[in-house]
């Protein structure tokens, strides 16, 4: 999705989804994802996918805000005070620990901390990587066409690739029946399909 048109509409029915969509507009304003696209339009494709499967308002709200504690200024606290303790707890539960060194180590734990959070907070982490698993798609994509076959210098992709892959094995586990996980499994196929062989053939 790109442009002003990938925005949803939140109606007053929905009214931690509307808050939660100003908020985050705010906060994310100006930043940019690996794609060069504005990282405001991620967790509206979270909530969209959230809305999309029939998720109550509160689990729509805490897609559209699950990278604020992240990625901006923004603390767990001043989440909660704003948006309750539920919300905050399942943008808590999808949320890296900055205090553990090293990729590998910190996405393992990140995994263990969705699988205990229950079926709300693996929903969430479902659509997180399914949004993110396409623009892995998109990045590689573009760089197909610039570059051919051989793979930018220093390109961190395996080991998302292989965080996501392990992600969709959480999810089949826990939450197997979820079209959101469905969905993840014929992205992730069709994303291993595609990608160009890299230089070596490794």
């Amino acid at each position: 999705m790109t442009g002003a048109s990938c925005f949803p509409t939140f109606y007053p029915e929905v009214p931690a989804s509307q808050t939660a969509a100003d908020y985050a507009r705010r906060r994310h304003a100006g930043q940019r994802r690996a794609d060069g696209s504005p990282f405001i339009l991620h967790p509206l494709e979270v909530a969209r996918f959230l809305a999309g499967i029939g998720a109550p308002d509160h689990l729509v709200a805490a897609g559209i805000l699950h990278d604020v504690v992240e990625k901006t200024e923004t603390s767990a606290s001043e989440l909660r005070e704003r948006f309750g303790e539920r919300i905050a707890a399942l943008v808590a539960a999808v949320s890296d620990d900055d205090r553990i060194d090293g990729y590998g180590r910190r996405k393992a734990a990140l995994r263990r901390q969705v699988a205990r959070a229950g079926e709300e907070a693996l929903t969430l982490f479902a659509a997180d990587k399914l949004s993110k698993l396409r623009e892995l798609g998109r990045e590689t994509a573009a760089d197909h066409e610039q570059l051919g076959t051989h793979a930018p210098r220093d390109d961190l992709r395996p080991r998302r690739l292989r965080h996501y892959q392990r992600s969709l094995a959480l999810l089949e586990e826990r939450l197997s029946d979820s079209p959101l996980v469905r969905a993840l499994r014929d992205e992730l196929q069709s994303y291993l399909a595609q990608r160009p062989t890299p230089a070596g053939g490794r």
